[in-house]
């Protein structure tokens, strides 16, 4: 392997104190090594004498002694001022003030033996370097590594793994990863278990799983001998990124590897299941505790820890009363519970709507001696407010000082957000007034949740003007706000107010995201401006982003509607090339763009969809039977009205009228009248565009006196044909020599004031 250079971090700088007088940091020392004299040069002469009668345990006394009986007397006076230093003195001195937990006067020490051409020896350097990491001084570390290796100094595995730790605890992985690289290059050392675990510990947290794997798969393959760290870390990683699965095939080489699992083990995986809503897997996980004994069979050996993650997982997946139930054995057999442990379950009940359930649950715990926090009432203020209750948590938040407890910028952005929601936008206002008034500062949150439902609303000023004050206040919007401001503007076809938010965006350093360009490029095809959104869609690349389906389908709608069925088709295979599978919403406008390809196109994308097991929705369906009926395929009009009920699919009018209009253009008077008569028995009432339907159809077939008896239930019911009917009825009825009926639908039309619409 090439070797690799190490960058060197700037050399370390030594601030000297006075030593004009010694004597004042000097006191006796007895016979087990305490200070006694007062005489400096005694003292000295003493240490000097331990030295070399080779006692350098009573020598480490005294010099302990010395330094912590006196705060003035500090380990660099000392070095100053002994006779005859040597690597002996050196090191001894630096071990005795790592050991005292004395680091920067340990740094101060190094650099002076530095400074006499002395090198300490590596064991005492090693105690410093301890010592500082113990402390979180993880730069000077490095620091002090740095000028170690540049000067020339041996260092061992110990201190190349002090360096990775502290490089790793900066957050600097990166730097960890290259003293790994020189360790095994420059430094002709194998690579420690400790450097391993460090090293993929800090790229787990990162969430950089295969860099992570591939030093685990490294260490295993040359022989370091993994352990509970490393795979507990491994374990840990895949469950925080969702793969629970590969966590548990990390498990099955843990038992290959003879590691025994421990309850950080196991706690690990259930978290991961839990959080995954494995319940069922889970269950197993607990089995598998109980037979490695931290469970017994009452469960009393489960700690708070463990018997928080499992009630965590059963509220979350809907099972709190389960989770109480298991909670209630636990207290019986010894379990002392939390203030976590009661709010997991108050939590729970709030979210299957339990409020009452909750509140008795917050009783037991006070039972308990535990206080109730934010953390416990918050969920119950939320439920109100989902509920569409905000007045009834309003008065728990003025309930809260009586219990001890006072809300907390979270709680005020829940109350917010429950009369936000009700669009008391007054009462919101108010809200951000009282909690300034009580010394909460509103933060993004606070500010988000009302620019959201005033956006939604349609009330883009009023949002402006609150971004505006937010800004104003010092509150940085971050991207969740200016997405809803964008969509708001998108929606109401403020196309160039969306992108002036986006220029903001940027001279605010706010990266947008794929969610914001998903919007401007909907928002554009919606306006027509397809060949814009495409363009703008090209440029996500530019930004570190990919499309995704939502764009697609963006494009693909907007080519729709404007009638360009060859661009519809070309987006869809663009889609598919790149991996991305087509949703429900994909083949709305693609097969709605492509009906006027012919039955053939169609008929293929529907084959495509169930191959892809996606269902047919209303939209589809009423898409495609009014296809069929256009194109005078009764049966397969009715076959797919039949499949579209038999799939739990409620017909609308939209359905009802292409039936009817297929039946009517195949004559069939009775079976459209049916249609009609289905339509009422379901709960549908007959509106304009059903009568028309049925009157257009009549009439398209010469039986106009039928199309006249519609039209009279259709005034009946208070609703009059659309132009083009009535013309094609009256002239029907005119042909047929119906003048009397003409004459009556005339005189309607007169009084509704729509006569000048029809030709008489």
């Amino acid at each position: 392997m090439a070797k690799r250079s190490l960058t060197l971090r700037p050399n370390l700088t030594l601030q000297l104190s006075s030593l004009s007088n010694p004597n004042k940091f000097f006191s006796s020392i007895n016979q087990n090594g305490v200070a006694e004299s007062t005489d400096p040069q005694e003292q000295l002469t003493n240490l000097q004498t331990l030295l070399q009668q080779g006692d350098t345990q009573t020598a480490k006394n005294l010099i302990k002694s010395l330094i912590t009986s006196n705060p003035t007397t500090t380990p660099s006076h000392i070095y100053t001022h002994y006779p005859e230093k040597s690597h002996l003195f050196s090191s001894l001195m630096l071990s005795v003030c790592a050991e005292a937990n004395f680091p920067n006067e340990g740094i101060d020490l190094y650099m002076l033996i530095r400074k006499d051409g002395f090198f300490p020896s590596i064991a005492s350097f090693n105690l410093l370097l301890e010592c500082l990491v113990s402390g979180g001084q993880y730069s000077r570390v490095l620091g002090l590594f740095d000028h170690a290796v540049g000067s020339g100094f041996r260092v061992d595995k110990f201190t190349f793994g002090k360096a990775v730790q502290s490089a790793v605890k900066m957050g600097d992985v990166r730097r960890g990863v290259e003293l790994m690289e020189y360790m095994r290059g420059n430094g002709r050392m194998g690579v420690s278990k400790f450097v391993y675990n460090v090293l993929i510990g800090g790229l787990c947290k990162e969430k950089r799983l295969v860099d992570a794997r591939k030093l685990f798969d490294e260490m295993l393959e040359t022989g370091v001998a993994a352990d509970k760290v490393t795979f507990n870390t491994m374990i840990d990683g895949y469950c925080k990124v969702g793969d629970v699965d590969e966590a548990f095939r990390i498990r099955e080489k843990m038992k290959v590897r003879n590691v025994e699992a421990n309850v950080v083990t196991f706690n690990t995986l259930l978290n991961g299941l839990c959080r995954g809503k494995r319940m069922d897997e889970a269950k197993k996980v607990w089995d598998d505790m109980k037979a490695h004994g931290f469970v017994d069979k009452d469960g009393i050996r489960i700690n708070a820890y463990t018997c928080g993650i499992l009630l965590n997982g059963l509220c979350k997946g809907g099972k709190t009363n389960k989770a109480e139930e298991i909670l209630v054995k636990l207290l019986e057999t010894g379990l002392v519970p939390t203030e976590v442990i009661f709010n997991t379950i108050v939590d729970g009940h709030c979210r299957e709507g339990n409020i009452e359930t909750a509140l008795l649950t917050v009783e037991r715990m006070k039972s308990y001696g535990l206080k109730p926090s934010c953390v416990t009432v918050n969920p119950v203020i939320n439920q109100y407010c989902q509920s569409g209750n905000p007045i009834e948590a309003e008065k728990w938040i003025k309930m809260m000082p009586e219990m001890g407890v006072s809300p907390d910028v979270t709680t005020y952005n829940i109350l917010l957000d429950g009369f936000g929601r009700n669009l008391q936008f007054d009462k919101c206002f108010q809200l951000l007034e009282e909690m300034e008034t009580n010394g909460l500062i509103p933060n993004a949150i606070s500010y988000g949740s009302l620019v959201n439902h005033l956006c939604k609303d349609g009330r883009l000023l009023e949002a402006q003007v609150v971004f505006t004050d937010m800004t104003s206040r010092g509150v940085l919007p971050n991207t969740r706000i200016y997405n809803m401001l964008i969509n708001g503007h998108c929606n109401q076809g403020n196309i160039q107010d969306a992108f002036k938010l986006l220029d903001k965006m940027s001279s605010d350093n706010v990266v947008p995201t794929l969610y914001t360009y998903n919007t401007l490029i909907n928002g554009l095809c919606k306006k027509g401006m397809v060949e814009e959104a495409e363009e703008l869609a090209s440029n996500i690349e530019n930004n570190n982003l990919k499309r995704d389906g939502v764009t697609y389908n963006s494009l693909i709608s907007g080519y729709s509607m404007k009638g360009n069925s060859e661009k519809c088709l070309e987006l869809y295979e663009k889609m598919k090339a790149s991996g991305i599978k087509p949703t429900i919403n994909t083949y709305h406008p693609l097969i709605t763009g492509c009906k006027t390809e012919g039955l053939t196109l169609v008929e293929k994308l529907v084959g495509e969809m169930s191959q892809m097991n996606l269902n047919l929705d209303r939209l589809l369906y009423n898409e495609l039977i009014h296809f069929y009926a256009e194109l005078g395929f009764v049966e397969k009009t009715c076959s797919l009205y039949h499949e579209m009920v038999n799939n739990g699919v409620l017909p609308d009018r939209m359905a009802y009228n292409s039936l009817i209009r297929a039946y009517l253009k195949e004559r069939k008077i009775h079976e459209s009248k049916d249609i009609v008569d289905q339509m009422k028995a379901s709960g549908l009432v007959p509106k304009a565009d059903t009568y028309d339907t049925m009157i257009k159809g009549l009439c398209d077939i010469k039986m106009f006196s039928e199309g006249y008896i519609w039209y009279r239930e259709m005034v009946a019911n208070g609703f009059f044909p659309s132009v083009n009917v009535a013309r094609e009825l009256l002239t029907g009825l005119k042909e047929d020599g119906k003048l009397q009926e003409v004459q009556v639908m005339s005189s309607e039309m007169n009084v509704e004031g729509l006569d000048y619409f029809y030709c008489k």
